[in-house]
C-alpha cells in the first residue's frame, strides 16, 4: 500500500504504466494467495481422513483386543498355549505368538462372536470348525479312558482330554460323545487303522419369527421353557442369517449343553 502512494507522485506518463503493472502484480499475488489457501486446505482435509481412517481402524482393533482379553478372562481358553480355567488370582502373561496364534483373536477381527464357552482343540488348538463348520466326517486319533470296570467315562479326540460318553452305541468302536457337556453331539467311529468323528445333526427344532409394522423389522425366537411356558426372545439382527446367528449365541450362552443341536424354523407374519 505504500508504493501505491508513491505511484501518485510519479509523472503523469510514468505513473500510468507503473500503475498498470502495479494492478497486474497485485492480481498475480492475490491468485498465489487462493492457490496455496486451496492446495492447504486439501492437505488438511486428505490428512483429516487419513487421520480419522486410521483413529477408526486402531480404534476396533483396541475394542477386538478388549474382547479377546475379556473372553480369555472369563471363559479362559486361546493362545498359542492353554490358559488355566477359572477362578484365577491374576491374569496369564500374552505374548506376540499368542496374538499371532490365537484363532480367537482372529474370529473376532472377522466380526464373528467368541463363543461363551472353549471349543475342543485339535493338537492344542482350538477347533471352531467342528462346531460351526460343514457336517462332514473328520479323521482322528482317538483313545478310551475306563475305570477299574472297565467302563468308559471319557475319550481323548486329538490330544482334547475333555470328551465325555454319552451313549455307547456299540462296545469299543461307536460312541456319542459331547464335549464338556456343552456343545453339540458327535459320534465317534473307531476303527483299528482310523477313527471318523461327525456332528450329530440337530435334535430339537425352534421358530424364529420375522415381522415389519411401520417400517420397523423385527426378528424374535419362541422358545419353549421346561415349564411349558413359551418366552419370545428379542433378536438384534437385520437379516435370517443374523437372525439365526444370534439365536444361537443366546441358545450358547442360556442353554450350552443345547448349542448346536437346534435348527430353525423361518415364520413369517
Amino acid at each position: 500500500m505504500a508504493f501505491a502512494d508513491r505511484i501518485g507522485n510519479l509523472p503523469p506518463d510514468d505513473a500510468m504504466w507503473v500503475c498498470q503493472l502495479f494492478q497486474e502484480s497485485m492480481r498475480a499475488r492475490m491468485h498465489e494467495a487462493e492457490l496455496l489457501e486451496k492446495l492447504q486446505s486439501d492437505e488438511t482435509d486428505a490428512s483429516g481422513k487419513e487421520r480419522q481412517g486410521f483413529d477408526l481402524e486402531l480404534a476396533q482393533v483396541a475394542l477386538d483386543a478388549a474382547e479377546w482379553l475379556k473372553t480369555l478372562w472369563d471363559v479362559g481358553y486361546m493362545g498359542s498355549g492353554s490358559f488355566p480355567s477359572p477362578p484365577r488370582t491374576a491374569f496369564p502373561m500374552i505374548t506376540q505368538e499368542d496374538v499371532l496364534k490365537s484363532s480367537l483373536f482372529a474370529r473376532i477381527r472377522e466380526g464373528k462372536r467368541p463363543l461363551p464357552f472353549p471349543p475342543p482343540t485339535r493338537r492344542g488348538l482350538p477347533w471352531h470348525d467342528l462346531v460351526e463348520g460343514p457336517v462332514e466326517p473328520h479323521s482322528v486319533e482317538s483313545d478310551i479312558v475306563s475305570d477299574d470296570q472297565d467302563t468308559v467315562i471319557s475319550v481323548i479326540v486329538e490330544g482334547c482330554p475333555d470328551w465325555r460318553v454319552v451313549e455307547e452305541v456299540d462296545e469299543g468302536t461307536e460312541y456319542v460323545i459331547q464335549h464338556r457337556g456343552k456343545g453339540p453331539l458327535y459320534r465317534l467311529h473307531r476303527d483299528v487303522l482310523f477313527s471318523t468323528l461327525t456332528r450329530e445333526p440337530p435334535y430339537w427344532e425352534k421358530q424364529i419369527r420375522f415381522q415389519e409394522r411401520g417400517g420397523v423389522r423385527s426378528y424374535t425366537l419362541l422358545w419353549s421353557n421346561h415349564d411349558g411356558t413359551m418366552q419370545e426372545i428379542p433378536l438384534r439382527a437385520l437379516s435370517w442369517e443374523r437372525a439365526e446367528s444370534d439365536a444361537a449365541y443366546w441358545i450358547a450362552t442360556n442353554c450350552p449343553e443345547m448349542y448346536g443341536q437346534v435348527s430353525f424354523e423361518r415364520v413369517e407374519g
